[in-house]
């Protein structure tokens, strides 16, 4: 029977057990407290690697930190054969037992009795507790009992701090990556701004030249290509500064559809070029919401031209405007007849830099991503080869508009 104190004891190494998040610390708490209950000289845990032959972790206390590191993982057969008789194996003969290490050593020591009892993680063996005691004794009842339910609850509690400890692991490699491209972003602004003024020297001079250049003589052809691709170097560090730029949006109370219409009405000629036919679908009932319409219009105006370049010629693209389902948002989805997109790419579009086209930079789905982000939105996309593309944007429907402000004239008039 449990004494009052002894269930005490046990409520108390449980609850530390799971309070413990390191696994170490743990290690060390389960060795000091099976020590302290059964009266025992010392005791150490290791977390093995069967099939390895390797330590994960280990902890010990009293006689366990002096011969933890003189003694290594028994061979498969005996711990395999040790977990299979149960989870507890008294050994009474020190000296000649094959499962105890430096057994000369620690009979001069005085070790009389050491218990081993097996960690058993996810069905498999995962660690072995090893107790030394100064004299053979029977073990209780009540003794058997705290053993099963150390290496019970101990195993449950090792398997929640490993994954603690992995996912932190994960945080802070994750947490370094988003420091690195943080540096990068800003190393990559600096670096095009430096970038811009000797460009702009080099567009201006080269412009002029072409102006004046003969219509037949042998520099005109050699001038329009530094003028095109001095243009097209413009571009991408334009991008390039857009996506590095972590400004929040400067948000208005307006109307989705009349952005939309917008970022159309800019790109009117290029439908007409490509015999593009447009199919428009914008609700009525949308209620205002609170954007920044210079950023969702360039969203809507690279997500078209995405669509343009994948119709090429005499497709169809469609815009639809209507509320979420759940009443809280509004959704603007566009597709097109394209090309599509293959399934291998369609999670890597919104990556910086990731472009399929041969003059592409990669940064456009970039920063469009980046500003429905910062609007509490998403945007995803569903796509088929040779079926077409759609590109969904869903934003959030706020429940209070932040009301105008009133500006007040000295002479009180509004």
């Amino acid at each position: 029977m449990y004494t009052s104190k002894n269930i005490e004891t046990l409520v108390d190494v449980r609850t530390a057990l799971h309070a413990s998040s390191h696994l170490s610390d743990l290690l060390d708490l389960i060795a000091r407290r099976t020590t302290e209950f059964l009266n025992a000289k010392g005791a150490f845990v290791q977390l093995i690697d069967i099939e390895k032959d390797t330590v994960e972790c280990a902890g010990a206390h009293g006689w366990g930190e002096r011969y933890l590191p003189k003694w290594s993982i028994c061979k498969h057969e005996i711990i395999r054969n040790q977990c299979r008789l149960g989870k507890i194996l008294i050994i009474t003969d020190i000296l000649n037992d094959a499962r105890v290490q430096n057994a000369a050593e620690m009979w001069d020591d005085g070790v009389r009795m050491a218990i081993f009892v097996c960690l058993t993680l996810q069905s498999h063996i995962g660690g072995i507790i090893r107790i030394f005691f100064p004299e053979a004794r029977k073990l209780s009842q009540e003794e058997r009992s705290f053993l099963v339910t150390v290496a019970t609850c101990g195993a449950c509690a090792i398997e929640s701090a490993r994954l603690l400890e992995n996912q932190k692991s994960l945080y802070d490699h994750l947490a370094l990556q988003t420091e690195k491209l943080s540096a990068l972003g800003r190393m990559a602004a600096g670096i095009a701004h430096e970038i811009n003024n000797p460009l702009a020297g080099i567009l201006l001079y080269s412009t002029n030249l072409l102006k004046k250049a003969s219509k037949d003589g042998p520099f005109k052809e050699a001038l329009e290509i530094i003028v095109h691709e001095t243009k097209r170097c413009g571009d991408i560090i334009q991008d390039l500064l857009d996506f590095s730029r972590e400004g929040e949006p400067k948000k208005a109370l307006v109307n989705i559809n009349d952005v939309t219409e917008k970022a159309v009405s800019i790109l009117e000629n290029e439908f007409r070029l490509h015999h593009i036919k447009l199919e428009k679908q914008l609700s009525p009932e949308l209620p205002d919401t609170y954007v920044d319409a210079n950023q969702m219009e360039q969203v809507f105006v690279d997500v078209l031209l995405n669509a343009i370049e994948a119709v090429q010629e005499r497709g169809v693209i469609t815009i639809e405007s209507r509320l979420g389902s759940d009443g809280k948002s509004e959704v603007i989805k566009i597709g097109d007849t394209g090309c599509g997109i293959p399934q291998e790419n369609l999670a890597k579009i919104f990556e910086p830099f990731f472009s399929t086209k041969s003059n592409g930079t990669g940064l456009g789905l970039a920063v469009s991503y980046g500003i429905v982000q910062k609007h509490g939105g998403n945007i995803h996309v569903a796509s088929q080869p040779g079926q077409g593309t759609c590109f969904t944007i869903e934003l959030p429907i706020p429940d209070s508009i932040p009301s105008k402000e009133v500006t007040t004239h000295p002479n009180g008039s509004h």
